[in-house]
């Protein structure tokens, strides 16, 4: 599985958008040889082994993965600029993405890409494509918390009352669309307010990895993660072994928040037919439908038709707040807000 996530890059690509750090090291030459692509990725390791090893086999192309933490690879291509051997940008979470889109470094999507997932979820402006989803959710270890005890929004987490029993990994870069999903829904004021709260209230770890384990393990009674963490330490560990649970906010929660996972395609790009193929072949029903069946990707197919593993609460019972990716912004005021708040 993917080793341990660095959470010092995620700083490091964060302290970058704010203006407070140099530049990004150097990317690795790309290769003279022809198509093929070059994929700067801040996905899950195993998520793009198992599809570039089907796109290969599927069309010839040979893929070259150069892979880190979504902000670390994002500010990595900022430094770059149109001199980056990179074709394609595939991460995580949306923020970088638009980061990307609002710098103008960004190729137009195909519109048969674009057509293939709800425009919903896509680039407000048609320049990246939207992959699969995650929800924000908490892991609970029963017999310290049960569910019915559960806080009806994330922002009660701040309460003194949960002291010690909340676990956060804010240098995690799936925190950061948490933290902009509170920003739009409550403001900024409310959202420093939250966090300084966590600040008193939460265990920090590392990453979301880290959390699940602590909570499982009964270190701490909750934590916030994001689905795809528990679903895999079940796989890999097994139900009879495995000794916490999932809650889900509802009701529009920020806590509830659903982001995307997305992939673009560089205006520099050397082969920009190839990575407009890549884009396509990542929400057709071949790719989509292997990610699902996989037990490797715990997140949703946005592709319509494409059912999840069925470890996951069906999609449509999900009660997500209404923010699309431009309200989630691009975690540029995050970082700020979680520097004020003391958890960077």
């Amino acid at each position: 599985m993917r080793p341990q996530r660095r959470s010092r890059a995620v700083l490091f690509g964060l302290l970058c958008v704010l203006g407070l750090s140099g530049l990004a090291g150097r990317s690795p030459v790309a290769s003279a040889e022809a198509e093929t692509l070059t994929l700067y990725s801040g996905q899950h390791e195993q998520t793009v082994d198992l599809l570039v090893a089907d796109f290969e086999k599927e069309t010839g192309i040979k893929v070259r993965v150069h892979s880190g933490e979504g902000p670390e690879v994002a500010n990595q291509i900022l430094a770059e600029g149109a001199d980056s051997p990179a074709d394609v940008y595939f991460t995580e979470n949306s923020p970088e993405l638009m980061l990307l889109e609002e710098k103008g470094l960004l190729a137009k999507v195909s519109a048969a890409a674009l057509a293939s997932v709800p425009a919903r979820y896509n680039s407000p402006g048609g320049y990246w494509l939207a992959v699969l989803a995650r929800e924000c959710v908490v892991a609970y270890n029963p017999p310290m918390v049960s569910a019915d005890q559960l806080p009806p929004s994330l922002l009660d987490f701040a309460d003194p009352a949960w002291k010690g029993k909340i676990a956060i990994a804010p240098s995690d870069a799936d925190f950061l669309p948490v933290v902009a999903a509170v920003v739009a829904l409550k403001g900024n004021d409310a959202a420093l307010q939250w966090l300084q709260g966590l600040k008193r209230n939460a265990e920090i770890f590392d990453d979301d990895e880290a959390v699940v384990a602590a909570v499982d393990r009964g270190a701490v009674a909750t934590g916030l993660i994001n689905n795809y963490y528990w679903d895999r330490l079940e796989i890999q560990q097994g139900a009879a072994a495995t000794h916490s649970k999932l809650y889900h906010f509802g009701h529009g929660d920020p806590g509830a928040v659903v982001n995307v996972s997305g992939a673009a395609v560089l205006k520099s790009a050397p082969y920009p037919a190839a990575a407009q193929r890549f884009l396509l072949y990542l929400v057709s029903q071949r790719a989509q439908e292997l990610l699902a069946g996989s037990k490797v990707n715990f997140e949703y197919p946005l592709r319509p038709g494409v059912k999840p593993d069925p470890m996951l609460k069906p999609f449509d019972e999900l009660q997500p707040p209404s923010l699309d990716p431009a309200k989630l912004g691009d975690d540029g005021n995050v970082a700020a807000l979680l520097q004020e708040a003391g958890l960077l």
